[in-house]
């Protein structure tokens, strides 16, 4: 759901980016007005961070829109930060050649976010490892059931917090 009234907003980090990805971002901008969107840089790419509740919305919106046409999902991380999980999901649109790094914070406590499988397939095994090592857990998603660890697994391997020195394997 878009924040009503909430313009995007461009950070200073969009510094890095060559002519073509400043375009990108302001395409970006523009598409997704109403949205809650920080527009910024991951080195020579665009990239933009984005509230939870908004991620199924907005990657169709990126999906679908002639501009911009990111049919692809090439990559979904996640990254412990201790006090939060940060979900960094990739998009390749090879009609205009654009990638498209977008970021979602979720609660450390309680990570959660919305699944992408009915958007593009290949969030299925992307989410599953998410859940596996890091225990998040994505609303909507067909079966995540462990795709790394074995069933009956206890703990996420891919949180700082996980005690490997008294992990003892049989």
């Amino acid at each position: 759901m878009a924040a009503a009234g909430h313009k995007p907003e461009a950070q200073a980090q969009t510094r890095t980016l060559q002519p073509r990805e400043l375009e990108l971002t302001s395409i970006v901008i523009r598409i997704l007005r109403g949205y809650r969107v920080h527009a910024g840089a991951l080195f020579d790419r665009v990239q933009i961070e984005i509230r939870a509740e908004d991620l199924v919305s907005v990657c169709r919106i990126l999906k679908d829109d002639n501009a911009t046409r990111f049919k692809t999902l090439l990559c979904v991380a996640a990254v412990d930060y201790k006090d939060k999980i940060q979900m960094v999901y990739t998009l390749l649109s090879m009609e205009w050649e654009y990638t498209l790094a977008i970021k979602v914070d979720l609660p450390a406590e309680r990570p959660e976010a919305p699944s992408l499988t009915g958007l593009w397939h290949a969030a299925d095994w992307y989410e599953r490892e998410a859940h596996d090592l890091f225990g998040v857990n994505f609303t909507g998603h067909p079966g995540l059931k462990p795709l790394l660890l074995y069933e009956g697994f206890e703990g996420h391997p891919g949180l700082k917090s996980f005690p490997f020195h008294e992990y003892t394997e049989f």
